[in-house]
């Protein structure tokens, strides 16, 4: 009996031994990865699936992210969803509106380039105080697209968040003047944000919002771009579960770069080490107020999307 016992043990182990030999030599003969099946040439892909269903389910390849003439036509839902953003319930009439941008600004659809091989690498720089002190400049430049977000600066602050800017994210109420290299992406959540942009650049007779804005810019108008109203729902209704009455600017640049590029970083987002909450630009540490936003759940989503391996944050102080 005991020699019995001996034998069925050893028959045991052998075969535990030849399933460990097949498994190691699998994955180290598995023919590799056709580049083709990839998503882009980066190490790691921004939309490749996940592991997780949590961004598969999120993540939506399909969704309009600028407006153009062949999609300004908003459906129903849509449409509702945004005129219930303003507090002017009487906007003029928006294909009017519209008819006249595109008469404007370049109607163009963009970033439908992606392949397996290219390798586009984003950095969106929020503007939170934790980037004094950073130094992270030269790493925020070697980026393909640094997006910018309102009102941040460069000048004088170099070191810490660099001197490029491809893209920056505004609304009326936080316009600055561009470089002619820059494209000016507006988010429009309102009729009278896009009338703004128009007169911007023409009449300049929009001087005021719900609060006094800037008549006129320096902008390049061929590098003009609008978010699409469908975009803009897309975040505030399915990644931010409608947390806040609308997204902010940052957080649209966020998910935006998910969709145009293959790897993503983000700077100056959340708080400093000490807890607070202010811009990098402020002389005084006073707290930033969200307003209609809901900072909370947008830094725990980015945070979530961090843990998925989706993008990568870098806190700085």
């Amino acid at each position: 009996m005991q020699v019995l016992n001996i034998t069925h043990r050893r028959g045991q182990y052998v075969t535990v031994v030849i399933c460990v030999i097949i498994l190691c030599m699998h994955l180290v003969f598995q023919p590799p990865t056709d580049p083709s099946e990839r998503c882009c040439a980066c190490k790691d892909c921004v939309r490749e699936k996940s592991h997780s269903t949590w961004f598969n389910e999120l993540f939506d390849p399909s969704i309009q992210l600028l407006l153009t003439r062949g999609n300004y036509v908003l459906n129903k839902d849509v449409y509702k969803y945004w005129k219930g953003l303003q507090k002017n319930k009487k906007d003029s009439d928006y294909r009017a509106v519209v008819e006249k941008m595109f008469s404007l600004f370049p109607d163009k659809t963009r970033y439908t380039n992606a392949s397996p091989n290219r390798c586009r690498t984003c950095a969106i720089i929020g503007n939170s105080g934790n980037l004094k002190g950073s130094r992270y400049g030269r790493l925020i430049d070697a980026h393909n697209f640094v997006i910018r977000i309102n009102m941040g600066p460069t000048k004088g602050y170099e070191d810490d968040v660099g001197s490029k800017t491809t893209h920056r994210f505004i609304y009326p109420e936080s316009a600055v003047d561009f470089d002619n290299s820059t494209y000016l992406v507006l988010s429009p959540f309102k009729v009278l944000d896009i009338e703004w942009l128009i007169s911007s650049f023409t009449t300049k007779n929009i001087t005021r919002t719900y609060k006094k804005v800037r008549a006129s810019i320096n902008a390049n108008r061929h590098k003009v771009m609008i978010l699409h109203p469908a975009f803009i729902k897309y975040v505030h209704e399915i990644w931010l579960v409608k947390h806040g009455k609308y997204p902010s600017t940052g957080f649209l640049a966020i998910i935006f770069a998910l969709h145009i590029c293959d790897q993503v970083s983000t700077f100056g987002f959340g708080a400093d080490q000490y807890g607070n909450w202010y811009h990098y630009f402020e002389k005084t540490s006073s707290r930033v107020r969200t307003g209609a936003h809901s900072g909370s759940f947008e830094f725990d989503t980015m945070m979530q999307l961090y843990l998925e391996s989706k993008i990568r944050v870098f806190r700085g102080r």
